[in-house]
């Protein structure tokens, strides 16, 4: 995909001729199918080695295999996280993995350790190599770098800048991805210590526990720390907050025009760990703000409707992390932190009948009469309504559906499609 091929020049304004590829996480090969089915063109996934997610539920070689054959069918590609910096005893078996990864066909792997990467060019050499994040790649001369070492894609450092990668594409003719929603890092994407000091599990090989997402006291000592008798006095009371090092969520939905005419190849969206509520509303969102900027650059707005799904899907409060300026104590999260309304993925659509205007739909969480849900799908699906009666697939009533994966019968105020998801408000 070079530059004179994406881009070409209307009254001075770069203007992208085809759409970036909509880069979806896939923690499992469920979250696969929703990602896909939901608008993403192409999934990353870890395998049971080599990836920085040790605790997802990553996937088999068959299960690759069964992920492959899906993805093709809508067009769609499997990448697969192999982003760990290697230690001596994990190369052992190396090359027999990134010859099974080629065998089931995935396209591309991401890749840290230039170990990995030298030894997938060698005995795998239909796979893509893709520079991770963790490398932080943050300027032109490195991409060139690694354009002349033959790598198709670097994934840019989070800490890049709007204006660094206008520069960087300028510079240099290769595939670039970037970050355009989720959980950011408070130290440099992968180079973190905390948790390997903190619990015994190495953040570059897949064992992060979050340290930064705990909550913390502060102490003081009321002598120096040499003298025998120092004590620790507390600098907050049990009223007071507990303070903690993370930042808050990436969500660039409402600076998506920005993004597109900034050239880069594939936008990638973050989490792995995260629901499949949250993948296919992210997904679905940005999937429609890139093809509303395509039917009418010149016309196109940000629609409030994709805002307000990215908020249902959000964790914590959002930001631009570094496209515009370097974050500051403001981008940090500290007690109280700004409360976002949950929402749970309660049901899934399995069928829907015309006539009697009766969903058939798979339980995914409790719901009961008198509650309001709300119905999306990929297709434009999104209204909301309350549950009336709730019947089994005998017809007999019930009084709520409370048992995972039962199928229940509903009525819907408007036509539901096949993938359709159900959801209601955390706590309601």
């Amino acid at each position: 995909m070079t530059t004179t091929a994406i881009e070409a020049r209307a009254r001075g304004k770069r203007v992208r001729l085809n759409k970036p590829e909509l880069l979806a996480p896939a923690g499992s090969l469920e979250k696969l199918k929703f990602a896909i089915h939901y608008g993403a063109d192409a999934v990353y996934i870890g395998g049971q080695k080599y990836g920085l997610r040790s605790n997802a539920d990553n996937f088999s070689l068959e299960e690759m295999r069964e992920a492959v054959e899906f993805a093709n069918q809508y067009g769609a590609k499997v990448f697969v996280a192999t982003n760990i910096y290697a230690h001596n005893e994990d190369i052992d078996g190396l090359d027999d993995y990134l010859r099974g990864l080629q065998e089931v066909g995935i396209s591309a792997i991401i890749a840290a350790d230039p170990i990995i990467m030298e030894t997938c060019r060698r005995v795998a050499p239909k796979l893509e190599v893709h520079v991770s994040t963790q490398q932080s790649v943050m300027n032109w001369q490195t991409v060139k770098f690694w354009k002349d070492q033959g790598i198709e894609r670097v994934v840019l450092a989070r800490e890049v800048s709007m204006e660094e990668i206008d520069e960087i594409k300028a510079h240099v003719d290769v595939e670039i991805e970037a970050f355009i929603h989720g959980a950011m890092c408070s130290s440099y994407s992968g180079r973190c210590v905390l948790s390997n000091h903190f619990t015994d599990r190495d953040s570059n090989r897949g064992g992060c526990s979050q340290s930064c997402r705990w909550k913390y006291d502060l102490f003081a000592k009321d002598q120096p720390l040499s003298a025998p008798l120092a004590t620790d006095l507390p600098m907050f009371g049990e009223e007071d907050d507990a303070f903690t090092m993370g930042s808050k969520d990436l969500s660039m939905i409402e600076h998506i025009a920005e993004m597109i005419e900034s050239g880069v190849d594939s936008f990638k969206i973050e989490g792995r760990m995260k629901s499949i509520h949250y993948v296919a509303t992210v997904v679905n969102a940005y999937r429609q703000a890139i093809d509303s900027y395509f039917e009418d650059p010149e016309h196109f707005e940000v629609n409030p409707v994709w805002q307000d799904e990215i908020y249902k899907a959000a964790n914590r409060p959002l930001n631009t992390g570094f496209f515009y300026e370097a974050p500051g104590h403001e981008d940090h999260i500290f007690e109280p932190e700004d409360k976002v309304v949950g929402f749970d993925f309660v049901g899934l659509v399995m069928g829907y009948d015309a006539e009697s205007g009766t969903a058939l739909i798979q339980q995914r969480n409790h719901f009961k009469p008198g509650q309001e849900i709300e119905f999306f799908g990929p297709d434009g699906t999104h209204f909301k309504q309350m549950v009336g009666i709730i019947r089994n697939e005998d017809g007999q009533e019930l009084d709520a559906a409370r048992h995972p994966l039962q199928m229940i019968k509903l009525q819907t105020d408007k036509p539901v499609k096949k993938w359709d998801m159900m959801r209601k408000k955390t706590g309601k």
